[in-house]
């Protein structure tokens, strides 16, 4: 059968053939070991060839299929190469297959060569080579099949003079990185990201670390480890609700034998669908659920206390919707004793002033029942208590990931954390506190999460900006204080590695509106590169004002809420936090600094300064993520305060 796959040796394929496994002391039994590796554009492939008439007796020896194809991933792993292109395959010789069986592809003789030439590629020859080398190598005894002794390893103008194999694929993974976006990762990772897709955790785990150290390349990549070895589900969730498309589509290219068995879901959909596969009535409606919050403020907040501190009833909003039911307080004593994390610590530190609070709360929770109407916050206390109340046990999850987790609320850990408790490999929360964007603030442990020893990992090297694009966005937060879910906290500038790619950060000033945008088409439209641009703005009226401006200008738009992740030739265009998870090469922010002058003029109004900090804070962490999502260059553009107030 080796024969049958010479073929393949003229496109770049080696095959490592007729040879016995290690495993611990000895090997494994020349009738169960597989009969070849093949490596080639496709990836590693683990063949067992079967003389099977039938699927009914396979299963006994998959097994041992497996177990040789973590043997092969893990020695492929030196190299960075990812779990995901290791693959198992079972060709017959007797029956027609072309299915996936679990884990393992089902291929007949006469359609696997076909089959693997259209795989997507993951190696170029170069690569290629030198993994088949490396596979020779940590397997003494294979014979390396080639049908030219002579063929370069490296494509024509490429050298590897003076490399190591092990040197030369780790330089790739290097320059892939610096070459593209998270698509770039699908086959290789950097070595402190290999090691935690693989790692076995006894309990939850969090990796942390600053924006563009690839935390969410390391969350798809664990997924799709985990959905290889269980035959249960993964959960994979996010705050924000574009963000699993993109996600899904990532996974798909990377693994697409896998992603059937990871469900994708921004927080509260999740804990929506959840609801009602337990026949749980729930009445979301958020625009009436605002109505109920606008009369509570008329009756309780807009003529007391809480105006006089903070003239603006969204503040008060958020204060009940992240600290108070976020956090799932339902006494008053609890929130009176309470450290506000997240919030501004000076702006009701006094015991009647929460008092006020209080009594604005608990007016809006009776009009929100009098009304029959649920919020965000209250579709995640029923989850959270439909899953205390023995509804985890039918949970089909094996494993929970949770991705940007510094935007959820405590409710929402303790409600994803419920799924799987304490289990090995359960709960993995990834995430930056200094890249939070909503207000609020807990620690793990006040939800019941312990994150013990090694279950925590910080990532540090920078894989994604430039090192003249970071420095730029963390100058805006030099003096932001923030905290990391745990007992660590931070501001400004951190230990960061950087890949030292060459960028560019261009500042527009111009003197009216309608210059700076002008000069902005202008860019995008010098540019080029549309599919790899995006224009992210403030909010959504600045959103709804460039849709049109680039549309106007025959520039293709692509919103943000409608992207899956699959490439266009179109501007990206979002919001700031529409933009969370994602990254471009080239990113554009119009009129920024208009949104770091809004709590300057909430003080001026005769709000506090405590909450003017707070604000100014939160909306520096907001452009912060937005400047972080640039690649290779930043286009910062501003327009003169007097002129943009005409």
């Amino acid at each position: 059968m080796a024969g049958h796959f010479l073929a393949l040796t003229q496109l770049h394929w080696y095959l490592l053939v007729d040879r016995q496994w290690p495993r611990r002391a000895g090997g494994w039994p020349r009738a169960e070991a597989a009969d070849m590796v093949l490596v080639g554009p496709g990836g590693i492939f683990v063949v067992d060839v079967s003389g099977r008439s039938g699927l009914a007796d396979l299963h006994g020896g998959t097994n041992a299929l497996q177990a040789m194809n973590r043997v092969v991933a893990k020695s492929a792993g030196e190299l960075g190469l990812t779990p995901v292109a290791v693959r198992s395959v079972v060709v017959f010789t007797r029956i027609s297959a072309d299915e996936p069986n679990g884990h393992i592809r089902l291929l007949d003789a006469r359609n696997v060569l076909s089959a693997l030439i259209a795989e997507r590629q993951r190696l170029n020859p170069a690569q290629a080579r030198a993994i088949a080398e490396h596979l020779a190598r940590a397997f003494p005894g294979y014979e390396l099949v080639r049908i030219d002794e002579e063929r370069t390893m490296a494509p024509e103008g490429q050298k590897t003079d003076g490399l190591s194999t092990s040197d030369f694929v780790k330089d790739e993974v290097l320059q892939a990185a610096q070459r593209g976006p998270i698509e770039n990762w699908m086959t290789f990772l950097a070595p402190d990201q290999l090691s935690l897709v693989r790692r076995n955790w006894n309990g939850p785990a969090r990796i942390s670390g600053p924006a563009g150290t690839g935390k969410t390349v390391v969350a798809l990549h664990r997924a799709a480890h985990l959905a290889q070895g269980t035959d249960r589900r993964i959960l994979y969730v996010t705050f924000a609700k574009n963000l699993p498309r993109v996600q899904q589509t990532f996974l798909r290219t990377m693994a697409p034998y896998v992603c059937d068995r990871v469900d994708f879901r921004s927080l509260h959909g999740f804990a929506l669908e959840f609801l009602r596969q337990q026949d749980v009535e729930v009445r979301l409606d958020r625009a009436k659920a605002e109505t109920q919050f606008s009369r509570a403020w008329v009756k309780a907040g807009r003529d007391g206390r809480l105006n006089e501190l903070v003239p603006d009833s969204h503040y008060w909003d958020q204060e009940i919707q992240y600290v108070i039911k976020g956090r799932g307080i339902t006494d008053f004593d609890t929130y009176a004793d309470l450290t506000r994390r997240g919030r501004g610590r000076g702006t009701v530190p006094q015991f009647k002033d929460r008092e006020a609070v209080w009594e604005l709360f608990e007016t809006y929770e009776k009009l929100r029942t009098q009304a029959r109407v649920h919020d965000f916050q209250d579709v995640l206390t029923m989850a959270l208590a439909k899953l205390r109340d023995g509804a985890a046990e039918s949970a089909p999850y094996a494993s929970v990931i949770v991705d940007e987790a510094q935007d959820l609320p405590q409710v929402a850990v303790q409600m994803l954390h419920a799924l799987v408790d304490d289990a090995p490999n359960g709960l993995l929360l990834v995430g930056d506190g200094q890249q939070a964007v909503y207000p609020g603030g807990f620690r793990l442990t006040d939800a019941g999460v312990e994150v013990r020893g090694d279950r925590g990992q910080v990532l540090r090297t920078n894989y994604r900006n430039a090192p003249q694009i970071l420095s730029t966005a963390l100058e805006i937060v030099a003096d932001v204080a923030f905290d990391d879910l745990d007992d660590t906290s931070g501001k400004g500038e951190r230990e960061i590695e950087l890949t030292c790619h060459d960028g560019v950060v261009t500042k527009v000033d111009r003197v009216g509106v309608e210059e700076h945008d002008h000069e902005l088409v202008r860019a995008l439209k010098a540019n080029g590169d549309h599919a790899g641009s995006a224009v992210l703005c403030f909010t959504r009226y600045a959103f709804g004002h460039y849709k049109r401006l680039l549309e106007g200008n025959g520039i293709p738009v692509c919103l943000l809420e409608d992207y899956d992740g699959t490439a266009t030739e179109a501007v990206k265009l979002g919001t700031y936090t529409r933009a969370k998870g994602l990254d471009f090469k080239h990113v554009f922010l119009p009129r920024y600094t208009d949104s770091l002058n809004r709590p300057t003029s909430s003080l001026a109004a005769g709000g506090s300064e405590a909450a003017a900090r707070e604000r100014y804070n939160l909306v520096s962490t907001q452009l912060y993520v937005a400047m972080t999502r640039a690649r290779d260059s930043l286009w910062l553009g501003t327009v003169q305060p007097s002129a943009s107030a005409r």
